[in-house]
Parts: structure tokens; C-alpha cells; sequence
């Protein structure tokens, strides 16, 4: 098992940056793949990026690309996302995830539904 811890969320302003934390302890070396989604109030839980940590490898969604970064502390077993020129669309509760199957790490879409997840951060973002 997985147990993650996320911080790092916070209230900013249009255009500000955060960087997320996920610390990851426990079994870490079985883990294939991590991301990030997020949760809205009246909205559908959305896939935000996706991780490989043993090739280092990254995929985002449309609504982030360009905007939202991965990087990886293999020492310390922490991800992070650094989420550049927010906008109020990215409000939200930001959950990390982890896979140990990696046929099941394919698809963004489906990162809520991984082995572990953590407990989730405030992301909210005002004009």
C-alpha cells in the first residue's frame, strides 16, 4: 500500500503560481504511474496530469498543458506540480493518486480511480 499526503494549495489571485506537493510513503517502489485530478463544487472530477516516475515522463490535460509542470524527488519520494498562470477554472480540490498496474495507467481520465490517493488540497483561485 500507498499512503500519500498532498499540500500546498492555497487562495491566489488570476495569473499567480502554486507548486502542489505529493509525499508518497509506504510501498513506492511498486508504484507505475501517479497524477494529479481535481474536483470543482457542481463539477465532474477531471484528470489534471499524468506521471511515470521510473521513465520520467509526463502527460497533461488540454486545460493545463503549457501551464501545469511535473517534477519528481525520487529521494524523497515527492511529486510535484507547479501550476503556472492560474486561472479561476482551476479552482478546486486537487487529489494525488498512485497505480501500481501499469495497465491501468493509460488514461487521464481515469487517474481518481487509482490504488491510493491522498486526501486532497484547496486550489482556489479569484479574479
Amino acid at each position: 500500500q500507498v499512503q500519500l499526503v498532498e499540500s500546498g494549495g492555497d487562495s491566489v489571485q488570476t495569473g499567480d503560481s502554486l507548486r502542489l506537493s505529493c509525499a508518497a510513503s509506504g510501498n513506492t517502489g511498486r508504484v507505475s504511474c501517479m497524477g494529479w485530478f481535481r474536483q470543482a463544487p457542481g463539477k465532474e472530477r477531471e484528470g489534471v496530469g499524468l506521471f511515470y516516475p521510473k521513465a520520467s515522463r509526463s502527460f497533461y490535460a488540454d486545460s493545463v498543458n503549457g501551464r501545469f509542470i511535473f517534477s519528481h524527488d525520487s529521494a524523497k519520494n515527492i511529486l510535484y506540480l507547479q501550476m503556472n498562470n492560474l486561472k479561476v477554472e482551476d479552482t478546486g480540490m486537487y487529489y494525488c493518486a498512485a497505480q501500481r498496474d501499469f495497465r491501468r495507467c493509460g488514461d487521464i481520465r481515469t487517474i481518481a480511480s487509482f490504488d491510493s490517493r491522498g486526501q486532497g488540497t484547496q486550489v482556489t483561485v479569484s479574479s
